[in-house]
């Protein structure tokens, strides 16, 4: 009889183990997909960032090309992204049209 209490305290102890485990599965769960959350926050705000800073570089260009501060280099520069951009617009156009 001294075995089977053995026994059932071991079961015991397996299962007390095991709710612990469990609980610590679903807390790290909830911690998981709450990284998760703010990880894709900051990468949104880096995203926004990005398009201030490139919006910011943009105005400078201008306001350097409008006060004659531009040399060769960066006026060639400033000319390619405007290529860029008016295909963009184009192609963006094109597409409308369709």
């Amino acid at each position: 009889m001294a075995e089977m209490s053995s026994g059932e305290e071991q079961i015991k102890r397996i299962y007390d183990k095991l709710q612990q485990l469990l609980k610590q599965h679903a807390s790290l769960q909830k911690e998981n997909q709450l990284l998760r959350e703010e990880l894709e926050t900051a990468q949104k705000q880096v995203t926004q960032y990005q398009g201030t800073a490139e919006a910011l570089k943009q105005q400078v260009s201008i306001l350097q090309l409008g006060n004659g501060q531009m040399n060769e280099e960066d006026k060639k520069e400033f000319e390619k992204k405007l290529t860029t951009y008016i295909k963009e617009i184009d192609r963006c156009i094109a597409m409308l049209s369709e």
